[in-house]
């Protein structure tokens, strides 16, 4: 369960008002619905579309990190687009793409096909979600935002729940033969009902808005990519010399972007991001507190669907209701956050990420003690506490982080925070991936594996999660005794 912040803080001259159309609020409600459900209904669907498509492992993260890739990249991108030619215009054309990119992905006749249109619709995604945010602000005053963004904070919920429920009911009835294909097409119809309907959400714009880092958001892109593709093909491959050039070109062009991030800074332009902002201490441990905090969220939705499907035979809608508690832990503990860490502190953060370890540590000791189909249902318990204490940790930690920065550079943050979320996702994805491929399918990840096998790459995976969550809350202890600047 991922959600995210608004990559701008700037509000455009629309006038702000206490009840705008209802219609309009629905509106882009249904867009950020979609975007979250789309990041959440893959993972259900995931042992399906292996099977059908023959994939492998490392071709199958990529239809999962390559959606994050594109989402998070572009982010800053796409608020800096909405700030000067329109949100609404660009939240319609976000929400076309979107539907269109969604046909793609459904009717994708291999997996290549899949991995570029679920590019595309990451990219299409970060057009209109942006907007969602930045809209909010500018619509209501302070009494009216609050119950807005109230609303969009239950709405993402919703969106995590269903997208491993009715996600994994769509793949398990198979309408119209089509299988995990309907997925992607249901977008289709909603896509183009809610670009139709934007006309209904008041336009808005900022004057002499920052332009776009074209150049910074191509050199960052091809370095993650350069990260990425070593980390999903080289245990495939048994790590040829390419997966070393890979990673060196990587550490060259992420080099490159924040020497011309820098550089376009010192000029007076417009960077994709203000490098500045790492040198206060506070943002630059918690933005590493996010990333380890994200990379762990997908991971465990594909690990798990791969257990849970390809190792003990759920169905896809099994797996997903099996999943659903979990679901349910992250909302409740997400509403209690807030007034929780209003009375206690930070120290409430760091609870919730050992709450959340303790959780993953629990889903290891369990999953290695399946044998076979009806042991899954002793995953429950574990599933709640995780939930629960990822919820706790992930839903304080980006305002906690958003505010060790001046108010001033506060869209900036986020916008920055925002990206490390999604890319973090990405990189978990690897790394599960890179599990899996080694431990179920050493010599060849097309082979028939055993469910033991499964729980032992489950198992393998997690170790890293329970790792990265366990450092992170090491960082938020010394994160919440430094004085903030």
């Amino acid at each position: 369960m991922t959600t995210d912040v608004s990559t701008r803080s700037s509000a455009g001259p629309c006038p702000p008002r206490t009840s705008p159309s209802g219609l309009a609020l629905a509106i882009l409600l249904l867009g950020g619905f979609l975007t979250v459900f789309d990041l959440f209904v893959v993972n259900v669907a995931i042992p399906s579309m292996q099977r059908s498509l023959g994939a492998d492992f490392a071709e199958i993260g990529f239809v999962i990190a390559g959606y994050e890739l594109a989402f998070g990249v572009l982010l800053i991108a796409g608020g800096r687009l909405g700030d000067r030619y329109g949100r609404r215009r660009l939240f319609s054309a976000g929400m076309i793409g979107f539907a269109a990119t969604s046909l793609l992905c459904g009717i994708a006749p291999d997996i290549e096909s899949l991995i570029f249109a679920r590019f595309l619709q990451g990219a299409a995604g970060a057009m209109l979600f942006p907007q969602i945010y930045t809209l909010l602000r500018v619509m209501y005053d302070e009494q009216g935002r609050s119950r807005a963004f109230g609303l969009l904070g239950m709405t993402l919920g919703l969106a995590a729940i269903s997208g491993q429920v009715l996600g994994g009911l769509i793949v398990a009835t198979d309408l119209f033969g089509l299988g995990w294909r309907m997925i992607f097409l249901v977008n289709l119809p909603i896509g183009i009902t809610a670009a139709l309907l934007a006309q209904h959400i008041p336009e808005s714009r900022t004057a002499n808005a920052p332009g776009v880092d074209w150049l910074g958001i191509c050199l960052a892109t091809a370095g993650l990519l350069f990260v990425l593709l070593p980390l999903l093909e080289g245990p495939n491959l048994r790590w040829p010399l390419w997966t070393f050039a890979s990673a060196a070109a990587a550490f060259a062009l992420i080099a490159a972007f924040l020497l011309w991030q820098d550089r376009l800074g010192k000029q007076g332009g417009d960077p994709t991001i203000d490098i500045r902002l790492f040198r206060n201490t506070n943002f630059s441990v918690g933005s590493l507190v996010v990333f380890l905090i994200y990379s762990t969220a997908t991971s465990l939705f594909l690990s798990f669907a791969l257990l849970v499907q390809s190792g003990f035979g759920l169905t896809a809608f099994e797996s997903g209701l099996l999943f659903a508690p979990a679901s349910v832990g992250f909302v409740v503990a997400s509403l209690l956050a807030p007034a929780l860490v209003t009375r206690f502190g930070p120290i409430v953060l760091v609870c919730g990420a050992l709450t959340y370890a303790a959780g993953i540590g629990w889903l290891i000791v369990t999953g290695n003690s399946l044998t076979d189909r009806g042991d899954v249902f002793a995953l429950l318990s574990p599933l709640i506490l995780f939930g629960f204490g990822q919820g706790l940790s992930m839903t304080p930690l980006l305002n906690m982080v958003i505010g060790t920065v001046a108010e001033r550079h506060a869209g900036m943050a986020a916008g920055i925070i925002s990206t490390m979320q999604q890319i973090g996702g990405a990189f978990g994805v690897s790394i599960a991936g890179m599990f899996f491929v080694t431990i179920v399918a050493a010599k060849d990840s097309r082979i028939v594996a055993r469910p033991l096998d499964y729980a032992d790459a489950f198992a393998g995976a997690m170790l890293y999660n329970f790792t990265a969550v366990i450092s992170a809350a090491i960082l938020l202890v010394l994160l919440s005794r430094r004085k903030p600047r």
